[in-house]
């Protein structure tokens, strides 16, 4: 769903309110989410409003505890009107090369702590889990990180960088992820478990990590392009994940500048979602706001927490 058409069609909280309950309970029947009990249930009209209170209750008769259509959802603490979540959705989810903190804040009206802790649930909303790729499947690996000076030498090696591996189906999905290193004993269980063993063909370049790590479990099914030589001999070549990198390269430079590798997850997962529907956009509004409503919370807390494995 578009910009436009989200602050077309949401205007009022009621009407936030409206679709997310659509979405918790398509059938029209309101559910208690604290029993499950469907059908015994009353509405309860609130007549003045206050902070983080939705006008619009819900009592179960069977448990006798009241819920709203966010109960139990990221929304439910949330200070911030659904209007705003609303729009900050369609924005991210708009935003090819992706939208800063600094950005959301200006657009919606709020500090940049906000903004920032916004987007991030967001783009908790966009992990899909663990999923395996299949059919024609291309592999790589890349390096991201701020440039830094060394003596006269404006770039960074690569063991200064941060490596984020790539995988795509042609045609299909996608996945990137962050990894401490590309050696093969850290990149061949990832990809074993994000790849099919059914796979038909793999195709990489001629890093000797894949030659290595793919020969035992893909016997037969890996095919290299020489990158020095030429990009693509026939159907061999790997600029499917070539470009899910140049995009989310952009991205990091030309809209965030810089990110922390405790979160560098989080981007990946946006890019690749996003690139994965971008002919979908309607579609994606509602998966992510659908994620949204199924969502454990993600506290502030723990977003800022100096343990990584926190995060």
């Amino acid at each position: 769903m578009r910009l436009i058409d989200v602050t077309a069609k949401f205007q009022t909280e009621d009407q936030c309110l409206d679709y997310i309950e659509k979405m918790r309970w398509p059938n029209g029947e309101i559910g208690c989410v604290h029993c499950g009990e469907i059908g015994h249930i009353s509405k309860i009209t609130r007549g003045t409003k206050g902070d983080n209170k939705r006008t619009r209750i819900y009592q179960c008769t069977a448990c006798g505890k009241q819920f709203s259509a966010t109960s139990g959802t990221i929304f439910n603490d949330s200070h911030l009107p659904l209007t705003k979540w609303f729009m900050a959705i369609a924005l991210i989810c708009e935003a090819k090369k992706g939208i800063s903190a600094c950005q959301l804040q200006r657009h919606l009206g709020v500090n940049y702590r906000t903004a920032w802790y916004l987007a991030h649930r967001i783009r908790e909303a966009m992990n899909e889990g663990d999923f395996v790729l299949s059919g024609e499947v291309e592999i790589d690996e890349t390096y991201v990180g701020a440039k830094v000076l060394r003596k006269g030498k404006p770039y960074p090696k690569k063991t200064e960088k941060d490596v984020v591996l790539g995988m795509a189906e042609r045609g299909g999905r996608s996945r990137l992820l962050p990894v401490p290193d590309a050696k093969r004993a850290i990149l061949q269980p990832v990809i074993e478990k994000h790849v099919s063993k059914d796979v038909d063909v793999i195709y990489t370049d001629e890093h000797p990590t894949y030659e290595w790590g793919l020969k035992d479990n893909y016997p037969n099914k890996h095919r290299t392009i020489n990158h020095s030589r030429t990009y693509a001999i026939g159907r061999t070549h790997t600029n499917t994940i070539e470009n899910r990198f140049s995009l989310f390269k952009r991205g990091l430079m030309g809209s965030f500048h810089h990110i922390s590798i405790k979160h560098l997850g989080r981007y990946c997962n946006e890019f690749s979602y996003r690139f994965d529907r971008r002919g979908e956009q309607a579609q994606m509004f509602d998966e992510t706001l659908r994620n949204l409503t199924r969502g454990e919370a993600l506290p502030y807390a723990k977003l800022t927490s100096p343990d990584p494995s926190a995060s």
